[in-house]
């Protein structure tokens, strides 16, 4: 299993380029946990921590797949930098001005949102020009879901930590003068300098002009209302009994049981369309989530979380692929960055649901909320099989002829998955980070 890892951490600029993109998503990754601790710090309501959260969340769903867009029209330094900075100074305005003037402390969380970058969908678009055939690209999307798993159980306690040592803002600030060092190491590789987009086509839908990408999309939107609802259902399984750290062992073996996904299914190969494995990665998704709904003692239900974790990963992962074959030719960041954004909206609608459903129903109903969303993502993709199995586009990973990396050979346009027997097909707040 590990040997297939490793193979492509030796790869040159790999093993950069994914702890640059971890390393430059934690703030991100920590966002709403930094805010709502710096927002009851300096004595705001939890309405206004959330509502301040919330803010940053929708303002990074408008904001990625604009700037996924910019970068396939002028390259990933031009755009991933300066994106990076504005977003830290975003956070640092707040963390500087606090919660004096609520309009200034919006502005704050909308510019830090809006200007987050797209570092997910600019590594996968550069995993094709690093690494050799398109078995170690699907092998690297399950690694990078792996290390997803750990930034996202590391990054909230680093949080935590800072917050112990110091206080929130420094946390605020630290956090994210971290993450622009995160996205200043991959934007001055030689693969993300070099790297170019493929020629695309002029049109104002960009990304979502393909039929293929918009159904999953869909499923995936459920599927991100899934996770975001077991966040809430989590909470209010512990308050029922009792103690908060339940809260923490839940999430913990949600993770556990992704990461053990993850790796699991990177490490063997694959034949057939991935849209096929899809549906039934979902549909084993949807499976995990229905023994929530009996929410039995503590240890039972904490081996129910991880077992609902383990398909979670690999969904996420077969879904990249699904995105490299369907988004048009030369939108692959911004595809890419339309996945996060579809995810993140659907978490934050799961979130919402959730609540009403613990207290009009029971902490059992809002873990059926999950259920439902993991059934709804499968009926989307079975409803659509015939727009995803229609042919897909051309590879929107592929770098325009002549500017691949020097001595790095470009994948064909012609070569399809199809032809090609693929490893797995990998990659979702305190809410529990909202992942891709």
């Amino acid at each position: 299993m590990a040997a297939g890892y490793l193979d492509i951490l030796r790869a040159r600029h790999a093993a950069r380029l994914l702890t640059g993109t971890l390393v430059g998503r934690l703030p991100n990754g920590t966002a709403h946990i930094a805010i709502v601790l710096f927002t009851r710090a300096e004595g705001g309501s939890y309405t206004l921590a959330g509502a301040l959260a919330a803010a940053y969340g929708l303002a990074t769903a408008v904001g990625q797949p604009l700037l996924g867009r910019a970068v396939d029209l002028y390259g990933q330094p031009r755009v991933q930098f300066p994106a990076a900075v504005l977003s830290a100074l975003g956070m640092a305005l707040l963390a500087l001005t606090g919660l004096d003037s609520l309009p200034l402390a919006y502005l704050a969380v909308i510019v830090a949102g809006v200007a987050t970058p797209p570092l997910e969908g600019g590594l996968r678009a550069l995993w094709p020009s690093v690494l050799k055939g398109e078995g170690q690209v699907h092998r690297a999307y399950a690694m990078d879901a792996v290390a997803q798993e750990i930034m996202f159980t590391v990054g909230p306690l680093l949080v935590t930590l800072l917050v112990s040592l110091w206080s929130p803002a420094a946390a605020l600030l630290v956090i994210n003068a971290i993450g622009v060092l995160g996205a200043l190491s991959v934007v001055l590789s030689e693969p993300s300098r070099t790297w170019r987009s493929a020629p695309r086509e002029a049109h104002w839908l960009g990304a979502l002009r393909s039929p293929g990408l918009l159904a999953l999309l869909g499923a995936f939107f459920f599927v991100g209302l899934a996770l975001g609802s077991i966040t809430v259902a989590g909470v209010a399984y512990a308050d029922d009994h009792g103690r908060e750290a339940v809260y923490g062992w839940l999430m913990a073996a949600l993770g556990l049981g992704a990461l053990i996904g993850g790796l699991a299914y990177g490490a063997r190969q694959w034949a057939g369309a991935p849209e096929k494995r899809l549906r039934v990665i979902v549909g084993l998704l949807a499976l995990g989530y229905l023994p929530l709904t009996l929410t039995p003692s503590v240890p039972l239900m904490t081996a129910f979380a991880a077992l609902a974790g383990v398909f979670l990963a690999p969904a996420i992962a077969c879904s990249f692929i699904v995105v490299d074959r369907h988004a048009p030719r030369g939108t692959v960041t911004e595809a890419f960055s339309w996945l996060v954004t579809t995810f993140g909206v659907g978490a934050a609608v799961g979130t919402a649901v959730a609540g009403p459903a613990v207290e009009l129903g029971s902490t059992a109903w809002s873990f059926a909320v999950a259920g439902a969303g993991g059934v709804a993502a499968l009926i989307v993709l079975l409803a659509t099989g015939r727009v995803l199995g229609g042919a897909s586009a051309p590879r929107a990973g592929s770098a325009t002829p002549g500017t691949a990396p020097r001595g790095v050979a470009e994948t064909p346009e012609s070569l399809r998955d199809e032809d090609v027997p693929a490893p797995c097909d990998a990659p979702h707040q305190t809410p529990r980070p909202i992942r891709p």
